[in-house]
């Protein structure tokens, strides 16, 4: 497994999100027309209340590489996990926004903003995490080949 290209996908996740995350929040307060995170006089993008948005998303999904780093290092069936551990953070994340004083829709809003989210985090380091696991067996199944090459020609001369 290579930790380099698995935190290089890191920060790209955390760039995705990052991104999913504003798009969300301008297309519910610009097109939808629901104030999510500031006042409805804030405009499309908002308030400095959508950068820390987004930037708490992408520190996530650096938290979330870091999760996915470790399972593939000591578990079974790493990206499974993962992707249960991923899944049940999602749910919390959705569930969250019902459980502030806001409206109904800003609520609503919010939630699917954090599904979104949540799936793309989960389908790009998914995605990165069996990357990883396929270089993983294709090296070590490279390194038995090469030991079995060296006992035939020790044993085989």
């Amino acid at each position: 497994m290579s930790a380099g290209r698995v935190w290089a996908g890191g920060i790209g996740a955390a760039v995705v999100v990052a991104l999913v995350l504003v798009v969300g929040i301008m297309l519910v307060r610009g097109i939808l027309g629901i104030p999510v995170l500031s006042p409805e006089g804030e405009g499309t993008y908002g308030s400095a209340s959508t950068t820390t948005f987004a930037v708490a998303g992408a520190i996530i999904a650096i938290l979330a590489t870091g999760l996915l780093h470790g399972l593939l290092l000591f578990m079974p069936n790493p990206v499974q996990f993962f992707y249960w551990i991923c899944g049940l953070i999602t749910a919390v994340a959705v569930l969250l926004p019902f459980t502030f004083g806001a409206e109904m829709p800003a609520q609503i809003a919010t939630a699917a903003i954090d599904l979104v989210a949540g799936i793309a985090l989960m389908a790009v380091l998914g995605s990165i995490g069996t990357s990883a696991l396929t270089d993983l067996r294709e090296r070590q199944q490279q390194q038995q080949w090469q030991q079995q090459q060296q006992w035939r020609n020790q044993h085989w001369r």
